[in-house]
This record gives structure tokens, C-alpha cells and sequence, in this order.
């Protein structure tokens, strides 16, 4: 046996076997940081989009929800004050002013008219064309719902309709 038999490995060349200093390999396994930057940027670029879709998809639904309050409380407002329409304006604010509405009751009229003389019945029912406004959003021009409708309105006893 020769010098540093006893140990296994030693007694080897440099070169080739176990025991020798090794320089850099080539092929090895890791990334090197330009490859780590490069990820992380393509990670952020996908998270700023993700973000930005799931603000996007946030106000939508709150939007959503408010046309759908507005649309409840148009028809609340309707069967309240439309029910017996009386000509004229009325205005107000729901949930503390969140909401403004607008209602506007007026004789309906008849945009082609029938040739000849109108006949005036004051004891025949009438139509009333009622328009309600109903404008939500902080700041700004907001959002409105409109909704027109046509109610039929019949006379009291000994209460005329004026035409």
C-alpha cells in the first residue's frame, strides 16, 4: 500500500476520482438571478392584472346592487303615489339621501289626434301619464333609472276631470 492507503480515496489522482478540489460544473442544477427576476416579474405583471379584474368585477356587483335598491324603491315609490294619481310634482330622498327621486303626474296626451272636433266628458276616465326619476351615485352625474307609465283615472261622483 502506498501512502494514504489506509484512507479510501486519498491516494487518487486529482484528476479523476473522489477526493480532488472541483471547479464549476457545467449543466448545473438552479436558476441564476437573472432568471429570478425575471419570474418574479412576470408574477407581478400577472398579479396587477388579476387585481385590477377583481376590482373591476367589485364594482360591477356594487353597481348591480344598487340598480337593483333603485329599481325596488321605484316600484315602492310607484304603488305609493301612482295608485291615485293626483297632476303634479313630487320629489324626496330615500336612505338618507342616497337616493333622489322625482315624480311628475300630467295629463296624457295623445300625439296623433283624431280629425274633427274633441267631445270633453267630464265624468269619462282619463289617462295620466306618470314619469318617475329615480338618480343614485356619490358625487357627480351618477346613475338614473327612468320609468314612464300611463294610469287610467276615473272620476269621483261629483268631481269633474279637467281635460
Amino acid at each position: 500500500r502506498g501512502p494514504g492507503a489506509s484512507h479510501p480515496g486519498r491516494g487518487m489522482s486529482r484528476r479523476g476520482g473522489r477526493g480532488g478540489c472541483r471547479g464549476p460544473r457545467r449543466g448545473a442544477a438552479g436558476f441564476s438571478l437573472l432568471e429570478i427576476i425575471v419570474a418574479f416579474a412576470i408574477l407581478a405583471l400577472g398579479l396587477t392584472l388579476l387585481l385590477g379584474t377583481l376590482s373591476g368585477a367589485t364594482r360591477q356587483v356594487r353597481q348591480a346592487g344598487d340598480a337593483g335598491r333603485a329599481a325596488l324603491h321605484a316600484r315602492s315609490l310607484l304603488e305609493e303615489y301612482a295608485a291615485l294619481p293626483q297632476p303634479g310634482r313630487r320629489a324626496g330622498e330615500l336612505e338618507g339621501g342616497r337616493y333622489r327621486w322625482r315624480l311628475e303626474v300630467a295629463p296624457w296626451r295623445d300625439p296623433a289626434p283624431a280629425p274633427g272636433v274633441a267631445r270633453f266628458d267630464p265624468n269619462a276616465a282619463r289617462l295620466l301619464q306618470v314619469r318617475l326619476t329615480l338618480a343614485w351615485g356619490e358625487g357627480g352625474p351618477g346613475r338614473q333609472l327612468e320609468v314612464e307609465s300611463l294610469r287610467l283615472v276615473t272620476p269621483r261622483p261629483g268631481q269633474a276631470v279637467a281635460p
